[in-house]
């Protein structure tokens, strides 16, 4: 990089000042040893000859080496005040950009402060609205029966209300209603009664106590309501990771929640500690009133696998005793902390999950002492937790904390601003009836001191009030979601401008140091430069000395010398004389032999000399003719073994060519090439490769977890199952979160490894069909939306798929309606021939309407329901066997696979729908009349009609796969099918149309290489696809066409394209008024050699071949010849830089800086014979005169010039390259050369390697003088 650029920061309003441009690079002009040369010089020409005007060489010497310190002085003050200009600038701009930041920081802590009394404000809210609904709440839930149980004595009236048959004929009405504040049934799982649980856990991490207790007697469900199981969390689990997340999304820069844990049980009013002996050092937390508290172990989790780890280590540590754990309870406390940095609050909150001990206690009788005063213990901590909670919801002022270890420790989450919730957990079986009227009018005693709403009216008003506040609520969030994306904004600049201060005070250092060490540089050099000057000045003294000496010396040796002259001159003037006289003497005697002699030798000599030159010139040609053709056999074998392909031989037989081309036919292992079309008209020979699909994350994880997969680590087919399963909902969930967009890619990176999962497990029998049929169902939908050829394929309409039962009077199919008697089974061997003779085999709904009877006709009358409007209602147990029939019927079903497929599944329900209200008029519609009070019977219908025709969609037929992985195996040979036809019928056209001149010719060599380059792209992906296509045993084969003819026309392509390249080459020759006869005679030759290559081509292409070979030799017999000349010292370097090759196939553009107005700018690049080639415009000053293109001299070229000749080579050559490279002596004009060509030549990377060579054989040396 150049000085003037070094510094250019690009920065609006802060232009660099106007100063003198920077100094140019410094470069000695003097040699460090002349008084020593000079004072050789004259020790050797003084003794023979020594002039006046040579005794004063020095003095312009010594002038140089003042201008140069001067020069050199001035340049270093030049550079002192640039860098401090430079510094200036960059000073002003970090304050500038420390301003900035400052202006972030407040408009940061601004918005944090904005923000604060919203979150405030919303946590008020959501307070007063869980305030109004109460602060104490009641829910009621009631375990599933047993096999081995009775019948249930309760009944489910709605959500609110739980009805006991109390069994008591005593009274008038048998059963007897409890409402609470939700009820829950026996169907009901945990993720439906943790959303009821979640504004409890909000109100937590708002900051008020929350405690939540699980009350019932033991086998009632207490604590699987807490702790779950392996599939289905409890509360424990789903209440910290709701913390956790709501926390994540909460958390800011300036605001952190922790979260601690404590676990204790409490058994006879005694506390245990599970977390005592886990580890030591551990905080402690006191818990509990100030007057009765106890200090427990707190431990620090941070995420949700911590404290799922540390619950399960503590329930590992409770006693063995089973008696001993049903007496005792167990409280789980989450300890919330939270603070803000910039308001400086500090918030402390917990939440208390407590497991009680089992309520049956109550009522038992034992005479074992230690199980009486266990009993004793958990009926007195029991009601003292009732009398609180009765305290509590009837106002007293007095609530009796102190009757129990239970309520002292739990004192501050009950009561106040603390909001608690009782689950009662019921059991329905009829001999737990007394336990459960009992449990139920406990928590009945706590509900029903609840304050009141009153009247509807009161009722009314406090709904209002709700709906006002939940407005008012969602207006604050509002808000606040719009300051935080404002505060994102204003990080997001932050930290920009940060990082430009970073990068400018990085320059700063860097600007430091270079000034630094360039002052230091030029005090040494001036330090040096003045003691040099001193050394001369005194040696130039003596050497004045010892001239005036000599001068006096020389001029007497002159005078001596002349006289000393003249005599030798006359003494060698008689001697020629003497000589002259006895030559004469003997010429005469032997002038009339000798004359004859010596003329015909003299001939003789002269016609050896011809014979001689013409030899030499035709070696020299022959040389020339062989070297060339080494050139480019070495290039074209290196070209291709660059490519990785064997080298070709241009002039083979035909025969031979179409032989190896039949034998490449269907083969799928062959690499080939194909021609890609550059921006200059170029074709480059590519290597097609299979192409690489992106790796995600997520994608990655999958793979490795498909592929990792081992039967062997899981304990029966349960684990196995439930293994499968979730890998399956894992890959579902990666494809939805990665979207439309990318759905494809993430199908892509896991196809391989899904498929040899799904053909892994199918033996087993373990996975849920239902998911096997969505992972299929999106890979032949990913793959219809990229292939239009499976897109037109109809499918048969749903009415198709669907039959009405035979409606009969025998007693056989009044039974057939009833749950568990199907009529009539599918035989899932005979699925794949379902379509016989146009006519699709359908599914029988078997639905038949009941007839009702006299007592329903008289419970009908009781309820007050008009018969004419009843519908008939479908029992779960047929719900159940409808599904099992429709997997029976899709199980090997192609044809409902291709219904599935090709209709989206709400369109397909919505024809079931349609069919099912058609054909069975006495089903329900309406939502009032359906089970439950949600759904009407058709949708109940056709959902388990889905759900069942999707899970045998998905369900396997060893040895044969499942339906849909059958239909994706036909769509994906239909697919291969059809583009190998596609790119058969392409490459077809193309093999029969003629080529008219050498532009045609690429483009169809292009083109058929870009077919053969696809089709076989498409056989290597059928090589990757081998595991898909193999799915199904049997079925029809890929067809692969047979493209002999295209690959001989592709290769006889390839030769006529050689064949016309080496016709532009002999043009490029010929194209010239005058030629030496023999290189014409090559030309000739060289043509007839192109026309015996006729034969490697077909017919089609003879003729292109054929009419440019003539016109080449049209152009070569009019060039005028002239005799043959040895031309081996004649050629010049400019001679070789206008005839050289110039074609370069890619340019690199250089820019040097020189301080004028306008930088050089430079294109290089490498032509076939690895030389130099330069583009650059003719001048440098306006006008330009346009761009030229020249090879550049290697340096060693101008090792033997003088500087004239090295200027007269440059004046061929752009301006710019010679006022880069000429100095002022022809040593230093070389040594600036060899530096340019070397910058020049690394910067392309086809001559690196010779730069390399040149620099090992001297031939870059910088040399000065």
């Amino acid at each position: 990089m150049s000085k003037d650029n070094m510094w250019n920061w690009e920065v609006s309003g802060f232009e660099p000042r106007k100063s003198s441009p920077p100094p140019e690079s410094l470069t000695r002009r003097y040699s460090p040893s002349l008084a020593t040369k000079l004072t050789h010089k004259l020790q050797v020409l003084l003794p023979s000859s020594f002039s006046s005007s040579h005794s004063l060489t020095y003095m312009p010497h010594s002038q140089n080496v003042r201008q140069d310190h001067a020069q050199l002085r001035q340049q270093a003050v030049d550079l002192q005040e640039y860098s401090y200009a430079k510094l200036d600038r960059v000073t002003r701009y970090l304050g500038v950009l420390a301003d900035k930041t400052r202006k972030l920081d407040q408009a940061a802590l601004e918005a944090e402060a904005k923000v604060a009394p919203l979150i405030e404000e919303k946590k008020r809210l959501y307070n007063e609205l869980l305030t109004a609904k109460g602060n104490i709440k009641v829910f009621c839930r009631t375990r599933p029966l047993f096999e081995d149980e009775g019948p249930s004595v309760v009944e489910f009236p709605d959500d609110f209300t739980i009805r006991v048959n109390t069994g008591d004929d005593t009274v008038s009405n048998l059963k007897k209603d409890y409402e609470f504040d939700r009820v829950y049934g026996p169907h009901i799982g945990q993720a439906e009664v943790f959303t009821d649980v979640q504004p409890f856990v909000q109100s937590a991490l708002d900051g008020h106590n929350v405690s939540i207790f699980a009350y019932g007697q033991t086998c009632s469900g207490k604590t699987h309501t807490m702790e779950g199981s392996s599939h289905d969390r409890g509360l424990y689990a789903r209440c910290f990771e709701e913390l956790f997340d709501v926390s994540n999304s909460d958390t800011t820069s300036a605001s952190r929640f922790n979260f601690f844990v404590t676990i204790v049980e409490l058994h006879n009013e005694q506390t245990h500690d599970l977390l005592l002996e886990s580890e030591s050092g551990l905080s402690k937390v006191r818990m509990g009133s100030l007057d009765s508290f106890v200090d427990l172990v707190q431990e620090k989790v941070d995420n949700p696998l911590e404290f799922s780890k540390l619950v399960k280590q503590a329930l590992l540590s409770r006693s063995g005793d089973i008696t001993k754990i049903n007496s005792s309870h167990l409280i789980v406390t989450i300890h919330i902390y939270y603070d803000n940095l910039i308001t400086g609050e500090n918030i402390y909150s917990k939440l208390s999950l407590v497991d009680l001990a089992g309520s049956q206690s109550l009522g038992l009788e034992d005479d074992n002492g230690e199980q009486t005063t266990d009993m004793l213990h958990v009926m007195k901590s029991l009601s003292a937790l009732g009398d609180v909670l009765a305290s509590l919801t009837s106002n007293k002022e007095d609530v009796p904390y102190e009757n129990s270890m239970l309520t002292k420790v739990l004192a501050d989450s009950l009561g106040g601003s603390s909001k608690t919730l009782l689950i009662v957990n019921i059991s329905p079986n009829i001999s737990n009836l007394s336990e459960t009227l009992s449990s139920l009018n406990f928590s009945a005693r706590a509900r029903n001191t609840v304050l009141s709403l009153g009247n509807r009216d009161t009722i009314k008003k406090w709904k209002d009030i709700a709906n006002d506040a939940r407005k008012e609520y969602y207006e604050r969030e509002k808000e606040n979601h719009d300051l935080k994306q404002e505060v994102a904004g204003l990080k997001q600049a932050l930290k920009v401008a940060n990082d430009q201060c970073v990068l400018l005070f990085n320059e700063v250092q860097k600007a430091w140091k270079v000034s630094f060490t360039l002052q230091s540089d030029l005090k040494a050099e001036n330090i040096m430069l003045a003691e040099k000057h001193k050394i001369e000045r005194e040696q130039n003294d003596d050497l004045r000395s010892q001239v005036a000496l000599l001068l006096k010396q020389v001029q007497d040796q002159k005078l001596q010398s002349q006289h000393d002259s003249i005599v030798e001159s006359l003494q060698a003037k008689l001697k020629a004389m003497e000589a002259q006289l006895n030559e004469n003497k003997s010429k005469v005697s032997s002038e009339s032999t000798e004359g004859i002699e010596s003329a015909a030798v003299t001939k003789k000599l002269e016609e050896e000399l011809l014979k001689r030159d013409a030899l030499i010139e035709r070696l020299h040609e022959e040389n020339e003719r062989l070297f060339e053709r080494l050139t480019e056999k070495a290039s074209s074998i290196g070209r291709q073994q660059a490519l990785g392909a064997p080298p070709k031989i241009s002039n083979q037989s035909p025969d031979l060519g179409r032989r190896d081309i039949s034998n490449k036919e269907g083969a799928m292992e062959v690499v080939t090439f194909s021609a890609e079309k550059k921006a200059d008209g170029t074709l480059a020979l590519v290597k097609p490769g299979q192409d690489k699909i992106k790796s995600t994350p997520a994608g990655e994880y999958l793979t490795s977890a498909l592929n990792d997969f081992d039967l062997e680590q899981y304990d029966g087919l349960a684990a196995i199952s439930d293994g499968a399963n979730k890998l399956l909902m894992l890959v579902l969930a990666a494809v939805i979160k990665a979207g439309a967009s990318r759905e494809h890619e993430i199908l892509a990176e896991i196809r391989d490894a899904v498929f040899a999962f799904i053909r892994k497990m199918e033996p087993h029998r373990v996975m849920d069909t239902m998911l096997v049929s969505r992972v299929r169902i999106l890979y032949i939908r990913s793959l219809l939306a990229r292939s239009p050829e499976l897109q037109s394929i109809k499918v048969p309409a749903v009415e198709r798929f669907l039959e009405k039962p035979t409606i009969g009077h025998s007693r056989g199919s009044s039974r057939g309606s009833s749950p568990g008697r199907s009529p009539g089974r599918y035989d899932p061997t005979v699925k794949n021939a379902l379509v016989v003779d146009g006519h699709t085999h359908g599914f029988r709904v078997n639905i038949k309407p009941e007839k009702k009877s006299k007592l329903s006709s008289v419970v009908l009358k009781i309820r007050g329901i008009d018969q004419e409007s009843w519908r008939q209602h479908v029992t779960g147990a047929k719900l159940r066997e409808i599904t099992d029939d429709a997997k029976a019927f899709a199980t090997g079903n192609k044809a409902l696979a291709a219904l599935f497929v090709h209709t989206p599944a709400g369109e397909l329900q919505r024809q079931i729908r349609s069919w099912l209200a058609m054909n069975f008029d006495f089903l329900s519609v309406s939502g009032v009349d359906a089970v439950g009070g949600v759904t009407g019977q058709l949708e109940l219908l056709s959902t388990a009609i889905m759900d069942g025709w999707m899970a045998g969609l998905g369900a396997a037929m060893p040895p044969v796969t499942d339906a849909l992985g059958q239909l994706l195996v036909e769509y994906a040979k239909r697919v291969y099918n059809s583009q190998l036809q596609h790119l058969k019928d392409i490459a077809g056209t193309l093999a029969t149309e003629a080529a008219e001149d050498a532009a045609q010719v690429a483009k169809l060599r292009s083109a058929l290489e870009s077919v053969d380059h696809k089709r076989r792209k498409i056989l290597q992906q059928m090589k990757g696809d081998n595991a898909l296509l193999t799915l199904e045993d049997g079925g029809s084969p890929i067809r692969n066409p047979s493209s002999a003819a295209e690959d001989a026309r592709l290769a006889s392509l390839i030769a006529l394209d050689n064949i016309l390249k080496q016709i532009k080459e002999i043009l490029r020759q010929s194209s010239v008024n005058i030629m030496s006869r023999s290189k014409k005679k090559a030309l000739v030759t060289s043509l007839d050699d192109l026309s015996a290559q006729l034969s490697s081509l077909l017919e089609i292409d003879h003729p292109c071949a054929e009419r440019n070979i003539a016109n080449a030799r049209r152009v070569v017999d009019s060039i005028v010849e002239e005799d043959d000349k040895f031309q081996g010292t004649s050629r010049t370097p400019t001679d070789d830089l206008l005839t050289a090759e110039t074609d370069v196939a890619q340019w690199n553009v250089l820019q040097f800086n020189t301080g004028s107005t306008t930088p050089f700018i430079i294109k290089c690049g490498a032509n076939s014979h690895s030389e130099l080639v330069i583009k650059a415009d003719d001048r440098v000053q306006e006008p330009k005169g346009g761009e030229i293109v020249r090879v550049v001299p290697r340096p060693t070229v101008l090792e033997n010039m003088s500087l004239e000749e090295i200027k007269e080579v440059f004046s061929k050559l752009p301006e710019a390259l010679s006022l880069l490279a000429v100095a002022r002596t022809a040593d230093g004009t070389m040594a600036r050369y060899s530096r340019l060509y070397r910058t020049l030549a690394m910067k392309v990377p086809a001559l690196r390697d010779l730069v390399g060579e040149l620099e090992k054989g001297g031939g870059l040396k910088d040399v000065k003088s």
